[in-house]
Formats: C-alpha cells, structure tokens, sequence
C-alpha cells in the first residue's frame, strides 16, 4: 500500500530541508523499482498558498492544505532567521498538522522545525531534538517540553524530531527503514553518502517512559521504578505496594506503557546505565552496581540487547574522556 508523504512548503524556511526529504523518498521509489517492487511512496509538497518564496527561490506547492485529507507522514522542514516571527507566519499550518497527526498521520520535524511542530502543543510533555545551538530559545518558548540535549533522533508516539543541520538525514533514514527494511535504508545511506552509523536506533533511542496514559496506579508505579533505580524490584513487590493483583497489575501495566512491568523496569535501568556511561568517569561493574545489577553477563546482555551495543563500546563511542583515557 503506497504511503502518503507530505513535505510541507512553509514560509521562512530552509528549501534544501524541502528539497532532501523529496529527493530522498523518490529515489527510494527507484530503489524499490528496480528491485522488482512497487514505488512505496506518494510524495508531495504541500503548503497553504500556491506560490511560496524562500529566499531567492519560489516553490510552487503541489497541493493546498484543504486538498490533503488524510495523509500518512508529514514533514515539517527547518525554519529559518527569527522563529517567534516564522511561527507566526506559518499559523495557517498548525491545525492542519494537528489534524492530521489526529487522523493517523505521523509527524517528523526537521532540526529547528521542531519550533513549529512544537507551536501545535503536540509535544507538550514530551521530549524532542532541536539544533543544539537553538536548545535554549527553544526552552524558553516551550517549557513543557523537554529538549533531548545533544540528540540526533527522538521518536514517541508517532511524532519525530532529529537534531541540528544535517543529521536530520538520520531521521530520514530511519523513516525509510521503518516503512521498507534495513537493506533499502543502508542502500539509501551509500546512495546519498550518509554515515547510517551515525544513527543507531537502539544506540540513540531514549526511552520515553509512556506515561501519556490515564491508569493513576501505573504512572504511580513507573514513577516508583524510577526513583528506585538502584534496586531490585520485583512485580509482586510493585502489585502489592499498589493494592493490586499481579495479574491484574500486569495487564494494566502493559496496556497503558506498551511494555510489560519487568521490560519497563530493565529499559529504566539500561537507560540510568547509558547516561552514567556518557557523562561518568565511572567503570562498567561501578554504573552496573549503581542500576542494581551484580551479574556482569546479565548486565551486558541486557545493555546489548536494547542499545544494540556492549557497555564498553558504548561508553567508549559516547564518552570523550572515556575515549580519551
């Protein structure tokens, strides 16, 4: 089933964020071609009048707002010059984003386009990437949001934002490979000469929590297992602290987080495990202890099989002065 992508074209932004996302999907629809596979992707720009200038280019969109119904992905492109001035000029846009991230679609931003995904109120409570140099003016507009400081790619609940310049080409590439397979991406990656490396998704992928919920008793619990990091909790501990039966605190668990309580609880701790790696002098056993874990195979598999890398490779890949020493 072909996938709608929709580019937007809004004013005051960057036309090479416009330009590389629509060069990308459609030589993955030649990729795909070739392969003997269907084009996968219908792509368009999409924007609320039909001629917009951006600096000195005029892009002519290939559809108004009104004329998209539904649409599966949306791309907002970075902005460009004075933001609270580029929000303005694109207020047209931002129900029409809400609309359809409402209807199905999934939403990405590109670098400091994250500030007019960011004026919809969609990431409010969430956490989202920006361009490094953007990251406090962005805080000061959207306090309720919480900025990834130094991330390429945050993904949660269908929304995406990647970080400055053009690491936003590893959020793209992650797109591809989530809608087609490694192999076209990594293709993708040589192609357009992108280091896909730069991007690991378990390497780079915070956890999120998911607390966009209503269950009280759950959040209370997630809220419990993070604060306790260090110990060893147990799901019947968990159920009868909260007044519940473990099968029925388990079922409650997985439906609002998406995780089960024991895959919630090791994502917590590998999460307190890799942000000790990236800022710590620390050693492997001494971050092992501190996220409650004294079985340095144990350990190791579990960082491996969530971050897709061992402790030390990732200290040593993520930590100057680790790297250094």
């Amino acid at each position: 089933m072909m996938k709608s992508v929709s580019i937007l074209v809004p004013e005051s932004s960057v036309s090479q964020a416009i330009a590389d996302p629509q060069y990308l999907f459609s030589a993955v629809n030649q990729f795909l071609t070739v392969s003997g596979k269907k084009p996968l992707f219908d792509v368009k720009l999409v924007g609320a009048k039909r001629q917009i200038k951006l600096n000195q280019f005029i892009i002519q969109p290939d559809k108004l707002l009104e004329e998209v119904k539904r649409t599966d992905l949306v791309i907002v492109p970075a902005l460009f010059g004075d933001m609270p001035g580029a929000i303005k000029a694109n207020e047209k846009l931002l129900p029409w984003i809400v609309e359809q991230y409402e209807n199905g679609a999934e939403v990405a931003s590109l670098c400091v386009g994250a500030f007019l995904l960011a004026s919809t109120g969609m990431l409010n409570g969430k956490k989202c990437s920006t361009h490094w140099g953007f990251t406090n003016e962005f805080s000061a507009m959207f306090p309720e949001v919480t900025v990834v400081d130094g991330s390429i790619v945050t993904e949660e609940q269908g929304i995406y934002s990647s970080g400055g310049a053009n690491s936003y080409w590893n959020l793209l590439l992650h797109l591809v490979e989530k809608y087609t397979d490694r192999h076209t991406a990594v293709l993708a990656s040589k192609y357009f000469a992108i280091d896909i490396d730069r991007y690991s998704q378990s390497a780079f992928a915070m956890f999120k929590g998911q607390k966009q919920h209503h269950d009280d008793i759950v959040k209370r619990a997630q809220d419990y297992i993070e604060s306790k990091v260090e110990d060893r909790i147990s799901v019947d501990e968990l159920a009868e602290k909260f007044g519940v039966g473990r099968r029925t605190f388990e079922r409650r668990f997985k439906l609002a987080t998406n995780n089960s309580v024991l895959e919630y609880i090791q994502r917590i701790k590998v999460e307190a495990a890799k942000r000790s790696f990236e800022s710590s002098r620390k050693n492997i056993n001494e971050v092992m202890y501190n996220v409650g874990y004294t079985d340095t195979k144990a350990f190791r598999t579990l960082f491996k099989k969530i971050t897709g890398l061992t402790p030390v490779v990732y200290r040593n890949k993520y930590n100057k002065m680790a790297a250094t020493s």
